[in-house]
């Protein structure tokens, strides 16, 4: 899987997000929209790597996780992040709900707020996650 993969499927993810929110399926939709923001720091981590590079085992270890905001550090965005949070206040409250998901959100029951909110927080055009992570992918 290359970079291109992963924008894709972040944008993909997006997608399928949607469309299970609009079947009522919102435990769903709320646990794949967080794969789209994981596949989009994925991506930008992937910019960051070279083919010629030897293979880094702590680095590989650490980018296998689903921890938004630990692959946001590795993908080098953490700090465009932190500024965007002091200057913009909706993206600041975006971000602080998008970084709680975690893979562990499939086993607990989302209602329909919760994930039109989630989608909301990614998918925002002017100060949603995705917006950020796709200018640096």
């Amino acid at each position: 899987m290359n970079r291109k993969d992963l924008q894709l499927l972040a944008e993909e993810r997006l997608i399928d997000a949607r469309t299970l929110l609009a079947r009522g399926r919102y435990g769903a939709a709320y646990y794949i929209v967080g794969y789209a923001v994981e596949c989009g720091l994925k991506a930008c981590i992937a910019k960051l790597t070279r083919a010629e590079d030897f293979y880094n085992k702590d680095l590989a270890r650490n980018i296998f996780k689903h921890d938004l905001a630990e692959l946001a550090r590795h993908a080098r965005v953490d700090a465009i992040i932190r500024a965007l949070e002091q200057t913009d206040a909706d993206f600041e409250r975006n971000w602080a709900l998008v970084k709680k998901w975690s893979e562990e959100s499939r086993y607990v029951p989302h209602s329909q707020q919760e994930a039109m909110q989630m989608i909301d927080a990614v998918a925002e055009p002017n100060h949603g996650v995705l917006r950020c992570i796709r200018q640096h992918w």
